[in-house]
């Protein structure tokens, strides 16, 4: 009698599925649950329904970046998705999704009869991965381009202004608008990767499934805190709110840039660490489906070690180690520059003669509280004055005031003060009726990097 040596994984007349047909099986399962399909439907309708529903509206999200333009432009509308997609939606998504493409077998017992047919762990996780992503970037595409056709639709394709003030033409709108949807694909593939991590970690605990959405909470609210500049932009949340440097002139590329290398590595560092753990999972032990224990020292401190390594290494390449990147010198220097912008465009709706910013020479002068030299930090209490030069007036200097409420990610809202007839009220009349006033309130941004206001 003669035996016949088989090697692991070649059983004879048997064979491996290849990654392609798990792909396809695990991508079946995941669109043929019902709430994986109720979230598709809402994504390419919901954001269309909200964009032309508010855009029909007489009240305005002005609290929201962009959501005081709605009613001027069509590209507006996908902003504010895009502002509210970053810090509720997209965690929320990944986390059904991501973080329960693993836990799922754990709780129906599945995991024998799938290793029985595919014979490649390393096979099953890539399968689940892909498959994952392609249902997050369905969701994504799917947010985009609802809430973009909405806008459209509703408002019509007109420009854009910009968080500097600078009317941005239709086209250049739209690609600005596409390329800030594409750039919080990174943070969002950092969430999903810690959703598998999760997935794989936790098992059958909830915790699996809501460990995106912790995360990104946690990193929201850190964010919101005085810390210094290396550390917002060493957190993948960042990436979330630098789309912000895109529509400015010139574009503030420096942070966004950051934000999506450190969101590509999270995504990297955390499918790597929960690949390797479910390669080295005991099959065999339907109770083994994830630890506390594990959970701590594989899960968590390798991602508390990623965030201290890309702390220091955004601090050596920036140089802002310390300190909130909000000083009194930017602040004037991009509200003056703002300013300017809007003047011209109301110059234009009230049909004057039309002026340029070398004309208007306008410049801010801004204090915090009672500091008077060298202000810093967020903070609503920000007074300024602008002041500009009047063309066609000799020795004439006209001058507005300015509450601005600034938040620690550099985002500030400028609201007019008087005098009256230049920010002291939310319409002006025009040729053709009333019209929301450009300098009554608008929002801008400082740029955190730029160790100069000139940088």
């Amino acid at each position: 009698m003669t035996a016949t040596v088989v090697a692991p994984g070649h059983e004879a007349g048997t064979a491996r599925v290849s990654v392609a047909r798990g792909y396809r099986f695990e991508l079946v399962k995941l669109v043929s649950q019902w709430r994986i399909r109720l979230l598709v439907l809402a994504c390419w309708i919901a954001p269309a329904l909200f964009v032309g529903g508010v855009s029909q509206q007489s009240t305005l999200p002005s609290d929201t970046l962009f959501g005081r333009w709605m009613l001027a432009t069509g590209w507006a509308g996908p902003l504010v998705i895009l502002g509210f997609s970053g810090t509720w939606a997209l965690p929320l998504l990944t986390s059904v999704v991501a973080g329960d493409v693993f836990a799922s077998e754990d709780r129906l017992g599945t995991w024998r009869h799938l290793l029985v047919a595919v014979r490649s762990p390393r096979r099953i996780f890539a399968a689940k991965a892909l498959a994952s992503l392609t249902v997050i970037l369905l969701l994504v595409v799917g947010l985009a381009g609802s809430s973009t056709v909405g806008g459209l639709v509703a408002v019509g394709n007109h420009p854009l202004v910009g968080l500097d003030g600078r009317l941005l033409s239709p086209g250049d709108a739209a690609g600005r608008v596409l390329l800030a949807w594409a750039c919080v694909l990174a943070p969002t593939l950092a969430l999903a990767g810690i959703g598998l991590l999760g997935s794989v970690v936790l098992g059958r605990s909830p915790m699996g499934l809501l460990l995106p959405a912790v995360v990104a909470l946690a990193m929201q609210l850190a964010q919101m805190l005085p810390l210094p500049v290396a550390v917002r932009l060493a957190l993948p949340s960042w990436a979330f709110i630098a789309w912000n440097g895109l529509f400015t002139s010139p574009a503030e590329h420096g942070q966004l840039v950051i934000g999506i290398v450190v969101s590509l590595v999270w995504a990297v560092t955390a499918t790597a660490i929960a690949q390797l753990l479910f390669l080295r999972r005991d099959f065999t032990n339907a109770t083994d489906d994830g630890s506390a224990r594990r959970a701590v020292t594989a899960g968590l401190l390798p991602l508390a070690g990623l965030v201290a390594v890309t702390v220091a290494v955004v601090a050596a390449l920036t140089g802002a180690s310390t300190g909130s990147g909000i000083r009194q010198d930017k602040v004037q220097h991009a509200l003056a520059k703002e300013f300017a912008h809007l003047y011209r465009l109301q110059t234009a709706q009230l049909n004057r003669p039309d002026v340029t910013e070398a004309q208007l020479k306008s410049t801010a002068a801004c204090t915090k509280g009672d500091v008077k030299d060298d202000a810093q930090g967020a903070g609503n209490d920000w007074r300024c004055v602008v002041s500009w030069q009047l063309p066609g007036v000799q020795a004439a200097t006209g001058t507005a005031v300015y509450q601005l409420d600034i938040t620690a990610d550099g985002r500030f809202v400028a609201d007019g003060d008087g005098p009256k007839e230049v920010n002291g009220y939310f319409l002006v009349r025009t040729r053709t009726g009333d019209a929301p006033n450009p300098l009554w309130q608008f929002d801008g941004n400082v740029d955190l990097l730029h160790a100069t206001a000139k940088g």
